[in-house]
């Protein structure tokens, strides 16, 4: 192979490489769609919903005042694609257990200023057709308490308050469904 074709795929390398350790490249945040699915090994006690500045279908919650219910956290945003693409299986999910004890949560925090205004945010419920719970994360409180880093993500809760499964990005639909499903069932 000549010495420029090997310094052509030495640069290729290099720049892939500076590329996809700047997350932010292009003006995009950090959303890994395929980020691998995280089972929280410590069973971190679930942080509670702080700096909320609006709650959306419901009044006010509590993580503590959820104990006895697994509780599905979603962090997202209505101008993020790939969150958009997960909410027809949030809610699908919540149509699906909300009556055997699943709670969910849309954490609403905003990467993008018009993404702040409770108007858009009530707009973008109406349009997808969420009924759950949504709090709205403007100064990205909560987000931090769970030390989260991407749009979507998904904190499972079990009954006594722990962390017992997170995912970031999109996918792994299944294994969000059976694990609430098998943490509903152990409490039957």
């Amino acid at each position: 192979m000549p010495l420029r074709h090997l310094a052509g795929a030495a640069a290729l390398i290099i720049s892939n490489l500076a590329l996809s350790a700047i997350p932010a490249i292009g003006g995009e945040a950090s959303r890994d769609i395929n980020a691998p699915v995280t089972v929280a090994a410590a069973q971190a006690t679930a942080p509670n919903f702080v700096g909320i500045t609006n709650w959306f279908n419901s009044a006010p919650l509590d993580i503590t005042g959820l104990r006895g219910k697994v509780v599905l956290v979603d962090f997202w945003t209505y101008g993020c694609v790939n969150c958009v693409n997960t909410l027809p299986h949030v809610t699908k999910l919540y149509e699906k257990y909300k009556d055997r004890g699943l709670v969910v949560v849309g954490v609403h925090t905003p990467e993008f200023p018009f993404e702040r205004s409770a108007g858009n945010v009530k707009a973008a419920l109406t349009r997808h057709g969420i009924t759950y719970p949504v709090a709205q994360d403007n100064d990205s409180r909560t987000w931090n308490a769970y030390q989260n880093q991407y749009w979507p993500a998904q904190y499972i809760v079990d009954q006594s308050g722990k962390i017992v499964f997170q995912h970031a990005g999109e996918g792994q639909y299944d294994e969000i469904e059976r694990t609430v499903a098998r943490l509903l069932n152990a409490n039957s």
